[in-house]
């Protein structure tokens, strides 16, 4: 087999292999994606301006979050800062990620970064653990979730004239894909203790904190109970 060839196949396995790991994440957005355009549509979005900010964006929580405030009447600097706030989880995504991506380019670097979210972390992650798994395979899975986003976004904007506000329980999607997610990360006791720890403190802390803050602080403070609790599992040997 000649080199290009060889080159050739080696770049179908990539694609196919990315698209396989891929399809669920865009069958799932493909309902959000269009529950997202009808809300956003019904805000008073065009098409055009949907689909810029899925592109731009690229974060579902953050969108509908943004649109949310919109509609409530909230101006440009508090709906840019609460957004920013929401999506600082991505920070603790990207440092979970970084260390099966030490020897990317900056370029390379900046480009997966984009399509980080959080249905494409929990894909990508679960098979670079358990996995033989590279940049290239979760690049293919981060772009054509990115696709499968902007383009149902997009068609919910068009199609938000014929479908009315609420109607089919399109407002729960977003919630139903995280539970979703959350129950395919629960491989064990521990992941079940950081869950609901997670889960009790954002109730507490929304009681005291303004706007989405709670989720980040919660996130945080989760983690570290379940880092806190597996290094103290750790027998002596495990721990040298």
């Amino acid at each position: 087999m000649t080199e290009p060839r060889r080159k050739e196949d080696d770049y179908r396995a990539i694609a196919r292999d990315g698209a396989k790991a891929a399809w669920p994440i865009c069958l799932g957005y493909f309902p959000i994606g269009l529950a997202f355009g009808v809300i956003a549509g019904k805000a008073g979005l065009s098409p055009v301006e949907i689909g810029l900010m899925s592109l731009l964006v690229f974060a579902g929580s953050a969108q509908f979050i943004a649109v949310s405030m919109m509609t409530g009447g909230a101006g440009l600097i508090p709906i840019v800062m609460t957004t920013f706030v929401v999506n600082l989880r991505h920070l603790l995504m990207s440092s979970s990620l970084s260390v099966f991506l030490r020897d990317l380019g900056s370029w390379r670097l900046a480009l997966y970064g984009y399509g980080i979210t959080d249905e494409s972390f929990a894909v990508n992650l679960t098979r670079f653990r358990d996995e033989k798994w590279d940049w290239r395979r979760a690049l293919v899975v981060n772009h054509l979730s990115n696709a499968a986003w902007v383009g149902s976004t997009v068609a919910g904007g068009y199609a938000g004239e014929f479908i009315p506000h609420g109607a089919f329980g399109i407002d729960y999607a977003l919630i139903a894909m995280f539970l979703c997610l959350l129950v395919f990360q629960l491989r064990g006791a521990l992941y079940w203790l950081i869950a609901a720890a997670a889960g009790g403190l954002a109730v507490f802390i929304s009681i005291l904190l303004p706007g989405n803050l709670y989720v980040v602080a919660a996130s945080v403070l989760a983690a570290t109970i379940g880092v806190l609790v597996r290094r103290k599992s750790k027998t002596p040997e495990e721990s040298t």
